[in-house]
């Protein structure tokens, strides 16, 4: 097997107390539920503690090879209904409803979010048999979650509780769906139309997002609408898919949400390690820190202790470009299935920290689960737990469902995709109080800067200062105010220490230019020129 491993040794990542105070153990307890199949990439509501589960896939990752990726027998054809308290499940077919709902309602890596009882789901990847074709859906579609589960459970039909529309807006899959205020929030993701090919072959098309889209939804009637639709465009920044949108509460109070990693950079087949926050007044690449151990979609869960005001967040196993073994800290440029357990932590002052949790998901599985939090705690309304006015000393947060279970950590990356299965396994998630906990802290920092003179500027060229720790490989892109790149390239003969270079900005024909260098595949740091007429 061809691996391509680098072992970390950094005396900046150490066995740390931890710097901000999460003094709690996290136990998975498993949960068994008659009747529930293996599944992963799907979509989730709830109500009144049972679960309404829709589409994903039954099959484990996907195969490399065109024809064998995506079939569509794998398609999930049946929502479920579970009643976690008494361990039951029910399922009805999506047959039975309309073909532009079915279709899509059977798709993989759907954006979704509950707004009260309607869960509206956008996009999704799957092979439609009204197109003879795999293809990237463009509904928006909204699910009315307890009369659906109420018909589930008797047995009656189902079609009715569905409302659906279509716009190529909507045409997006592995992104995330939001809520601030009264705007949505179609965060990231694609367009992926026709079959896989990893070799780049001419059998599919492919478009980034690279954007947030934000829009208003009325579902009050029968008929199903948005309006007041516009886009935040940034081609660097917002190049990402199949990462994990958690919810925060930022050090001033403000509700909104970080992007936590994703993939794939623009220059490079390796994942985004930087986060980006996103708040109504726009969003905020974070460059001066990287979270290491999670960097694909998987299990996540945010909880803000307000009493220190310090905001968490855990992700549970998945795939990653950094993982631990035997204590050291491993890159794996493959990024393979992994166990990690890991937070990242937000202290009151804005700063970022990431920590090992000590323990593990029982085996390599995650990618592509969800955590369905435990509605009866205190939470805000975007979902984020209030861990300070939870007095127990131990509590259910919430169960973790289904994802992708391997046995090998590299089973995509050698194509032995018949090493994965869809993961049928539920975990009851609790924290257990444990004031002596000690993890251990990573250090995230960026050690890489820039300075770029003068600025503003009425020239064509800057000056640029780079102060490199270390000899690597610097990356560049020059890209517009509106999120347009309109140059890219790599810099040579850059080594360790200081050093000054003349730099062209003639490609962008603008008042304001935005300059980000990519230092070693994986620290951005970006700056801002304004050009004078």
């Amino acid at each position: 097997m061809k691996k391509y491993f680098i072992v970390i040794f950094l005396a900046s990542i150490q066995s740390l107390i931890a710097q901000t105070t999460f003094d709690y153990n996290v136990v998975l307890t498993p949960v068994s539920v008659s009747g529930l199949p293996g599944l992963h990439s799907y979509a989730f509501g709830q109500h009144n503690g049972k679960w309404l589960i829709i589409g994903g896939r039954k099959d484990g990752v996907h195969a490399r090879q065109p024809f064998n990726s995506f079939p569509g027998a794998q398609n999930n054809t049946d929502i479920y209904v579970v009643d976690i308290a008494t361990q039951q499940s029910w399922s009805a077919s999506v047959n039975s409803i309309p073909v532009g709902i079915k279709e899509q309602l059977q798709s993989t890596n759907m954006n979704f979010y509950q707004d009260g009882d309607a869960l509206f789901i956008i996009g999704g990847y799957a092979y439609a048999a009204s197109a003879d074709d795999h293809k990237t859906f463009n509904n928006l579609t909204s699910v009315d979650v307890p009369n659906l589960m109420n018909a589930i459970i008797a047995g009656t039909p189902i079609t009715s509780y569905f409302k659906q529309i279509s716009n190529d807006v909507f045409a997006i899959t592995g992104g995330q769906l939001a809520k601030i205020g009264t705007t949505f929030y179609l965060v990231g993701g694609h367009r992926f139309d026709g079959r896989y090919n990893p070799m780049n072959n001419p059998t599919f098309t492919q478009t980034y997002s690279n954007a947030i889209r934000k829009f208003t939804i009325d579902n009050s009637g029968s008929n199903l609408s948005y309006a007041n639709y516009e886009t935040i465009t940034d081609a660097v920044h917002l190049h990402r898919r199949d990462y994990n949108l958690v919810p925060q509460v930022f050090p001033d109070g403000e509700l909104g949400y970080t992007i936590s990693s994703g993939v794939f950079q623009i220059a490079v087949d390796l994942p985004f390690l930087y986060p980006v926050d996103i708040k109504a007044s726009g969003y905020y690449p974070q460059t001066s820190f990287n979270q290491y151990l999670s960097n694909y979609h998987s299990g996540k869960v945010g909880l803000y202790d307000a009493t220190l005001n310090q905001m968490h967040n855990l992700f549970f196993g998945g795939m990653s470009q950094y993982y631990y073994q035997a204590g050291n800290l491993v890159q794996d440029n493959t990024v393979p299935f992994v166990k990690t357990i890991s937070r990242t932590s937000r202290d009151a002052s804005g700063n970022l920290y990431e920590y090992n949790l000590p323990v593990e998901m029982p085996n390599l599985k995650g990618a592509g689960a969800e955590f369905i939090p435990n509605k009866t705690l205190p939470h805000y309304s975007n979902e984020v737990i209030q861990l300070s006015n939870i007095t127990s000393n131990e509590f259910v947060i919430g169960h973790l469902y289904g994802g992708i279970l391997s046995s090998s950590l590299s089973a995509f990356t050698d194509n032995q995709t018949g090493l994965t299965s869809a993961d049928p396994t539920i975990y009851e998630v609790k924290l257990v109080k444990n004031p002596v906990l000690t993890v251990q802290q990573i250090d995230g920092k960026n050690p890489f800067s820039v300075i770029v003179s003068p600025n503003p500027t009425s020239l064509d060229t800057v000056r640029v200062e780079f102060n490199l720790p270390y000899d690597t490989t610097v990356g560049y892109f020059i890209s517009t105010l509106e999120g347009k790149v309109v140059e890219e390239g790599d810099i040579e003969d850059i080594h360790t220490g200081k050093t000054s270079m003349n730099f062209s900005i003639a490609s962008a024909k603008t008042d304001f230019v935005i300059i980000t260098f990519v230092f070693d595949d994986k620290f951005y740091v970006s700056e801002k020129v304004i050009k004078k007429q």
